[in-house]
């Protein structure tokens, strides 16, 4: 009998019949390894476990534990909701059913809305087609025949996308009488799913574009367990009552006014104080760092943007205007204003490198569809910096970026993971220079030995960059940070230096925030903390409340002294119970409240109660400012 020799993850061989599946493969490995399979890659190729080994290859097996097998299992999931949707409500016609962070969606052209009672009923045919286990078979056909078979099955948004591939041959999955083009791989069978719940349902346009029909998307998920599927549920309703949406408004931090205008952004008070306390850290940090502040304008001349690039390869996500006759674009980023800066007089390599910083407001065209209370504006401040040095300094810079960032993530106990992508279809830029960009970021991750994951295809147009994504309470993962490198900018707008040779030379640019958007990392914020902000982020830290009029006096002296200190702090002398007022001040998510009463006036103090109820000794005003003082000054520091 042939053989073929499989090599195995750890470096390991082994010899097995030709024609053996990976699955039994797996098995031969060991019963809970096969058990647990729901896929393989041949050669770093995802497939079936169902594929047969027909010659010498390198193995792995995966399980539901990883990204790559989670993703199987919900692929698999999405394809038998879809078959339970058409065999509950005849005439719906499929579309498209990706997986995306945490579960899947499928999107159904049907003529009726779909309710949270249709949920139940879907649910309970997916039961059915769960406990029946229904192989998935694969197969490849020609595109003439998929083309012929989905027309005759009344499935026109599977015609459109068949007739948009270039590939003589499509693959399809059937699982009993239901089919679907899909390039796998899946489960071997549907009875391998566990737990599943339907989630919700939204509008969305075929292909994104409003001009196409307005079809239905459920919103659901499937975990390998019912114990991980609850544990979700439970943290999707924890995200509910943190909705930045919902806190903003009680917390009276900002709105996003209908008659101003979607994806604008209208602070209140409160929420301009805790927007300004970020920016003022970021300053500090900055200046501390190494970095000049600058500032450029919101319009730049139409030339401008096409001499970046930006209107061939970014035009549709700008506004444009004209000021007597001459184009303008309102600014979507802050480096061409920077690279004015830099060549505004002559450099030598002594001068570098330079960091120039701006908060610097930026507005770009997002589409209605995607806007997101913070977290997708159409204008928002970016802590944008410009980082020009000479390709020796590179990696340092890189690193030190890298450095910062790591910094500013453990103030606010951020974990986050960092991925490398590289260069999209549309860019500019020579092979050379992406090539030289894309080896610095690399190289810098190396050296800090410091794990990545590599984004084929998801550069800026201009250069390769790093992307950082942090992880909040709730294990939800948000992309902040990012590291650009670009040797084409430069170029384009003819930046130099002196180097030591006395020749001029190129200076490579890094692109870089920190926190990115402000206004998303507010969002991401508020939900992180569920508007319980630490002390020295609190747009108000504390609130003196008095327990009669006979104290109103001397609650107005304590607050002017606290405000004197640097306390953010307000007085409540209403003629309420103190009991309510407490209540009021928790709910508020002050961090401190200061209970005055004949006591304390007797003797000039406060009795301080935290918000999580605890109380503590009564001080002297000038002993509770110097406690917030020390609180701010532990828990700020980088």
């Amino acid at each position: 009998m042939d053989k073929v020799r499989i090599t195995l993850p750890d470096g390991s061989q082994k010899e097995v019949p030709k024609a053996t599946t990976v699955g039994e493969f797996a098995f031969s490995i060991g019963q809970g390894l096969g058990k647990a399979a729901v896929a393989g890659k041949i050669n770093g190729k995802l497939v079936d476990l169902n594929c047969p080994l027909e010659e010498d290859a390198s193995i792995e097996i995966v399980t539901p534990d990883s990204p790559e097998g989670i993703e199987v299992y919900r692929h698999t999931s999405s394809h038998v909701m879809a078959q339970a949707v058409q065999e509950v409500f005849k005439g719906a016609q499929v579309t498209i059913g990706p997986v995306i962070d945490k579960g899947f969606y499928y999107d159904f052209d049907y003529d009726k809305p779909f309710t949270p009672e249709d949920f139940e009923k879907i649910e309970a045919k997916m039961a059915e087609i769960i406990e029946k286990d229904i192989p998935l078979v694969r197969e490849v056909v020609s595109r003439e025949e998929a083309i012929e078979l989905f027309d005759k099955m009344g499935e026109t948004y599977k015609v459109e996308l068949i007739k948009a591939i270039d590939d003589d041959e499509v693959s399809l999955y059937r699982q009993g009488d239901w089919v679907d083009l899909c390039r796998g791989p899946h489960l071997p069978s549907t009875g391998r799913i566990k737990a599943y719940k339907l989630l919700s349902v939204a509008g969305a346009y075929w292909r994104g574009n409003e001009k196409n029909p307005m079809l239905q998307r459920i919103y659901a998920t499937a975990f390998p367990d019912k114990k991980a599927l609850k544990l979700h549920l439970e943290r999707l309703e924890e995200a509910k009552k943190r909705d930045h949406r919902k806190i903003g408004r009680e917390l009276e931090l900002f709105e996003i006014n209908d008659d101003v205008g979607a994806g604008l952004v209208i602070y209140h008070p409160k929420g301009a104080m805790l927007k300004y306390l970020l920016e003022e850290f970021e300053r500090k940090e900055h200046i501390k760092r190494g970095y000049d502040l600058v500032q450029g304008p919101q319009l730049l001349k139409t030339e401008l943007w096409q001499k970046s690039g930006h209107y061939d390869n970014y035009r549709e996500n700008m506004y444009f205007t004209d000021v007597e006759d001459v184009g303008y674009g309102v600014k979507p980023m802050n480096c061409l204003a920077h690279m004015i800066i830099y060549a505004s007089k002559v450099r030598s390599y002594r001068d570098l490198p330079l960091r120039y910083f701006e908060l610097g407001t930026v507005h770009r065209h997002e589409k209605s569809g995607v806007l997101h209370g913070l977290m997708r504006v159409r204008g928002f401040t970016q802590d944008d910096a410009h980082l020009l040095c000479t390709p020796e300094q590179l990696k340092d810079e890189i690193k030190g970026v890298v450095e910062f960032v790591r910094d500013v993530m453990a103030i606010f106990d951020f974990p986050f993971s960092l991925e490398i992508s590289t260069r999209p279809e549309k860019s500019i830029g020579s092979d050379e220079d992406w090539e030289r960009a894309t080896e610095a970021l690399i190289g810098s991750l190396d050296d800090m030995g410091m794990d990545y994951d590599v984004n084929e295809g998801d550069g800026a147009f201009y250069g390769p960059k790093i992307d950082v994504k942090l992880r909040d309470c709730l294990d939800r993962e948000w992309q902040c940070a990012t590291i650009q490198c670009d040797f084409t900018l430069p170029e384009r707008f003819d930046l130099h230096y002196v180097g030591k040779d006395g020749e001029r030379h190129r200076p490579v640019m890094i692109h870089r925030v920190i926190l990115g958007s402000i206004e998303r990392f507010i969002g991401v914020l508020i939900e992180h903390y569920a508007g319980a902000f630490p002390t020295w982020l609190a747009p108000v830290q504390a609130v003196v409340l008095n327990i009669t009029d006979k104290q109103a006096e001397y609650v107005s002296k304590i607050e002017g002294l606290l405000k004197g200190r640097g306390v953010r702090v307000e007085k409540d002398c209403r003629n309420e119970k103190l009991g309510f007022k407490i209540r009021e001040a928790q709910l508020q998510k002050i961090p401190y409240m200061l209970v005055v009463g004949d006591k304390e006036l007797a003797e000039g103090k406060v009795s301080p109660r935290s918000r999580s109820g605890e109380a503590l000794d009564m001080m002297t005003p000038e002993e509770f400012a110097t406690l917030i003082e020390e609180e701010c000054k532990l828990t700020q520091e980088v």
